[in-house]
C-alpha cells in the first residue's frame, strides 16, 4: 500500500474525479465540464493522480483520455479486507456474547 495513494486522494476534487473515471475513461476536457473545474486545474490533479499510479493517460490525436489503473485500488481493496476480517471478528464475537446474555441461565429471576 502506497503513501501517496492516501495523499491523492485526499484532495476532494481528485477523489470526484477518480469517482467520475469509474464510469469508463474521459477526456480532460470533459472531466473539467462534468466537476466544473478550469482545464489547468483538473490537468494538474490528473497529473498528481498519475504519478500517483492511480490513472494513465493515452493520447487520441489531439486529446489526452484518462482512465483509471486496476492495479492500485486492488492492493486498497486487499488492504481493506485486513480491516473488515477484524470488525467481522469483534462483530462474531459481540453477536455470540449477545446470544450468550439471553440464553435462561444467564437471565435475572430465572434462578430456583
Amino acid at each position: 500500500m502506497n503513501v501517496s495513494t492516501f495523499s491523492a486522494l485526499a484532495e476532494p476534487n481528485r477523489l470526484d474525479i477518480v469517482e467520475l473515471l469509474r464510469d469508463g475513461p474521459l477526456p480532460v476536457g470533459e472531466i473539467a465540464d462534468r466537476l466544473q473545474l478550469g482545464q489547468p486545474q483538473t490537468s494538474k490533479h490528473l497529473r498528481v493522480l498519475n504519478e500517483a499510479g492511480l490513472v494513465e493517460v493515452q493520447p487520441v490525436a489531439n486529446k489526452r483520455i484518462y482512465k483509471l489503473r486496476a492495479q492500485p485500488f486492488q492492493e486498497l481493496d486487499d488492504w481493506l479486507e485486513t480491516f473488515r476480517r477484524m470488525w467481522e471478528e469483534k462483530f462474531d464475537n459481540l453477536e455470540a456474547y449477545l446470544r450468550q446474555l439471553q440464553e435462561p441461565d444467564h437471565r435475572g429471576g430465572d434462578k430456583e
